[in-house]
């Protein structure tokens, strides 16, 4: 009855006391939580109860499980299975704990700068992201190394795998090229600030924003809500448009092809008119020019500001929209047109579209009749 009791008694005091050390230190993080709301350390490090308490049990059975007389003959493997359960929770456990100070310390800086310098606050947050996958990945090989230690095979066969590593070494360096090629881009990028998450980017001609940068590849969110993924390595071999680069602040271009007669000044102070009116508009500057001329039309172009690509894609569309009804409604012989149709004549000239003779001399004596012999 004492060998059916004491294992009982041993696993079950393991998993209570598990539970309410865990509660416990769950009742005292709610408690700290409450009281600091300036920081997020708190709520975070709440994740980690899980692993936490994994830790703990495994810790608690690994130690208990010897005195165990009923478990005698599966010593070794169940002292082995504790064992790397201990080993796996505890890097998950690093992880989450490395993960909440890393994340409470980006949110402070971020509250701090976020209206003086956003450009900082999205380099920070990729270099952040970037650093938490790279010490992810450090705890997890170091954990998996760890574990395969604990089979005695594994440590025969480690003085033959440390002679060859070089050739190993070698070997995987050329067949994985792209890959360490694309890890060593995401650091430069990530260290180099070449491109931030929440940076407005133009590649292949898609215009979009950065939403996610990993070592090995970037996704990009076009304005049409596609996600576009490429290796980090692009962004360090080819050219590509980074509008969030410095200043946010952004000149845009609206164009239109006008007749010849097309009221140029009555536009620009109808083109200033409409930017007042245009809240996305920051004041900065604006413009309008005739840019060129062909045969049957005129370029017009308008230079426009705004504070960032958002709001520059809001004052271009406001622009174009406004002046061509504005033209339609008051000024139709603008328009451009197919000469073959009907034109309409601008104000002062008459219907048929021929501009008025004037009174000079040289008509007066070209109307008056004929004299002579007939």
């Amino acid at each position: 009855m004492e060998n059916v009791l004491r294992p009982l008694i041993v696993v079950g005091g393991s998993v209570v006391l598990t539970l309410v050390i865990g509660w416990a230190t769950d009742m005292l993080l709610c408690k700290a939580d409450g009281r600091h709301h300036e920081t997020p350390l708190w709520g975070l490090l709440r994740r980690a109860r899980i692993p936490y308490q994994l830790v703990l049990c495994a810790a608690l059975l690994r130690g208990s499980y010897d005195q165990l007389e009923l478990l005698e003959p599966h010593r070794v493997g169940i002292g082995r299975t504790l064992t790397l359960v201990l080993i796996g929770s505890a890097a998950w456990l690093v992880i989450r704990i490395a993960g909440a100070v890393v994340e409470t310390s980006y949110s402070s800086y971020a509250s701090a700068r976020a209206h003086r310098d956003p450009a900082k606050v999205r380099r920070v947050r990729t270099q952040v992201e970037l650093i938490m996958r790279v010490v992810s990945a450090i705890v997890i090989v170091v954990a998996a190394a760890s574990m395969l230690l604990t089979f005695p095979a594994m440590r025969a066969a480690g003085a033959s795998l440390l002679a060859s590593a070089g050739i190993l070494g070698i070997v995987a360096g050329v067949a994985a090229q792209s890959t360490l090629g694309n890890l060593f881009a995401g650091l430069q990028i990530a260290f180099g600030d070449m491109v931030r998450i929440g940076d407005t980017v133009v590649v292949d001609g898609e215009w979009g924003t950065v939403e996610e940068i990993t070592l090995t590849f970037l996704t990009v969110r076009t304005w049409d809500e596609r996600r576009i993924t490429m290796p980090v390595s692009y962004f360090t071999s080819k050219p590509f448009e980074n509008w969030s680069r410095g200043t946010p602040q952004m000149t845009g271009i609206v164009y239109w092809h006008l007749d010849h007669s097309a009221p140029i000044e009555a536009m620009r102070d109808k083109l200033r008119d409409i930017l007042r009116e245009c809240p996305a508009w920051d004041g900065r500057a604006y413009g309008l020019q005739v840019t060129d001329s062909t045969p049957t039309t005129v370029e017009v172009r308008a230079l426009v500001t705004a504070k960032d690509a958002d709001d520059i894609w809001t004052v271009r569309v406001t622009v174009r929209e406004e002046m061509i009804r504005w033209l339609s409604e008051q000024h139709p012989y603008a328009l451009p047109r197919v000469n073959t149709a009907a034109a309409v004549p601008p104000p002062g000239r008459p219907a048929d579209g021929r501009r008025p003779v004037r009174d000079s001399a040289a008509w007066r004596s070209f109307e008056k009749p004929a004299t002579g012999r007939r």
